[in-house]
């Protein structure tokens, strides 16, 4: 059985975001997946109202989510200081249905070191934020609730599928 891997990430947001997934969804069959990425599905015509596209795109994406049998997040800053909200929601969708979630950050580092690096704006005194609120110390690169459930990867999404694939294939009958 190939294993279907549903492709979040903020992506979806890009200006050339259906090719991107086009590329994803290539790079996961040269490792032998099937990727699932949510603008497969389109709004139908006749939906106008934009909450009523909003709740059609939040019911498809869980039909994505509950056909995949892992995930591949982009867990990258989005922004801001953390990653893309959506990918965030759908993460735990997936780890509270138990399942593979593999997520992809580009450096390494703690949350606190990331943050300093790529948006030092938004940091005040060491372990603190520029509002004064304490920054997660568990050495994490992301939130505890994300980096917990996952196994994380630094790179991209090649490397996160190399990982992907070595862990979640069969091993082959001797």
């Amino acid at each position: 059985m190939t294993l279907r891997i549903y492709l979040a990430g903020p992506g979806v947001f890009r200006s050339d975001a259906l090719e991107h997934g086009e590329r994803l969804k290539a790079l996961c069959s040269e490792f032998g997946f099937i990727g699932l990425y949510p603008l497969d599905k389109q709004i139908p015509n006749g939906i106008e109202a934009p909450r009523e596209q909003a709740a059609w795109i939040y019911r498809a994406n869980l039909d994505l989510l509950n056909q995949a049998d892992a995930v591949l997040a982009d867990l990258n800053f989005f922004r801001g200081g953390e990653p893309d909200s959506g990918t965030s929601f759908e993460v735990g969708y997936a780890a509270a249905q138990g399942k593979p979630i593999y997520g992809y950050l580009e450096g390494e580092g703690s949350y606190a070191e990331r943050l300093q690096r790529q948006h030092p704006q938004l940091c005040g005194l060491p372990g603190l934020d520029c509002d004064g609120l304490q920054l997660e110390a568990f050495d994490l690169p992301v939130n505890l609730m994300l980096a917990v459930p996952a196994t994380l990867i630094c790179g991209g999404p090649r490397e996160a599928l190399q990982c992907m694939a070595k862990a979640l294939r069969p091993a082959p009958h001797a």
